[in-house]
């Protein structure tokens, strides 16, 4: 059950509206300290407070229809702040929390902030300092809200690139395409990792396998002297002008990625099995085992100068 300072009508547009500012919900077990912050926050044009006496009917009030921030006490009865801040992330990440602290909760603040909550007011500075901390923090949320509304209209998103035979430039791509995969949120972030090491693991074999025709026995045989070779063979002919290009289109079902290089290909029918334990302790078989293993699908071209992997999205 809430109580509102005055009962607040909710306007046409609903809740959070741009017309219609923002609903918070104040948390404190002090009725006096809840309607203190109560009349800062109705004071803010067009913002409109609600209330809890504590966690346990905060997360009632959430449960149906969720105001847009939350504004919370950090030493109270059944369940302290740190509790609640734990309980929202987990259920709606997209709700930020702001603590209202007092002297003697500092350590559950600082747990309270490095668990997600978004900002904190000391309670002896909120006539000064709460409409401003609450308009940064909310409009913020706001912005991120709207963001995922518009990725959810996404339908594809495709990007390719074209490198030489450097190696350095390995990392800054497989970063980029995560970046862009993380921002789309279309994998977890463990399985962005994983995603990571199969890619860097396909340019890589583009780059020294294909284009440069580095063969898997000299790194077995002596790995300083292959990779001091495949230096060597970027500005020498035919190797200097190779390309490597890379495709990556993602869409809500899955994430594809195809490399190509411009070396001779191979026979991908007589790839050796990364799974079977006898080669598994092999160098040159250890890129092909992670991709197999990291990705949901595998495939190359007739000529074995391109790769197609394919990640179903989580």
């Amino acid at each position: 059950m809430f109580f509102p300072l005055c009962a607040p009508s909710e306007p046409a547009g609903g809740p959070g509206s741009p017309a219609t500012g923002y609903l918070v919900l104040v948390v404190d077990d002090s009725s006096m300290d809840r309607h203190l912050a109560g009349a800062i926050v109705q004071k803010m044009e067009g913002w409109q407070p609600m209330f809890a006496s504590g966690g346990p009917e905060a997360l009632e009030i959430l449960a149906g229809d969720p105001p847009e921030g939350v504004l919370t006490d950090m030493l109270m009865p059944e369940m302290d702040g740190l509790q609640l801040v734990q309980a929202i992330r987990s259920k709606y990440p997209m709700v930020p929390v702001i603590l209202m602290t007092a002297h003697g909760s500092e350590d559950i603040a600082i747990q309270a902030l490095q668990k997600g909550a978004a900002s904190y007011v000391p309670k002896k500075s909120l006539a000064r300092d709460l409409d401003e901390t609450l308009e940064s923090v909310l409009s913020t949320a706001r912005t991120q809200q709207q963001t995922q509304r518009l990725l959810s209209k996404l339908n594809a998103v495709e990007t390719s690139f074209e490198l030489e035979n450097d190696t350095s430039l390995i990392p800054a791509l497989v970063s980029h395409l995560e970046k862009d995969v993380e921002r789309l949120q279309l994998t977890e972030p463990s399985g962005l990792v994983l995603l990571g090491v199969a890619l860097h693991e396909a340019l890589t074999n583009a780059m020294l396998h294909g284009n440069l025709e580095l063969s898997s026995s000299l790194r077995e045989a002596d790995e300083k002297e292959y990779y001091r070779e495949s230096v060597e063979r970027r500005d020498r002919e035919p190797f200097a002008q190779r390309r490597v290009r890379v495709t990556a289109r993602y869409t809500h079902q899955e994430l594809s990625f195809t490399i190509r290089d411009e070396g001779n290909g191979f026979d991908p029918n007589v790839l050796p099995d990364p799974t079977d334990p006898t080669n598994l302790g092999k160098v040159s078989g250890r890129g092909l085992l992670l991709i197999h293993t990291f990705m949901d699908s595998v495939k190359h071209n007739g000529k074995g100068n391109e790769i197609t992997m394919v990640k179903r999205c989580s």
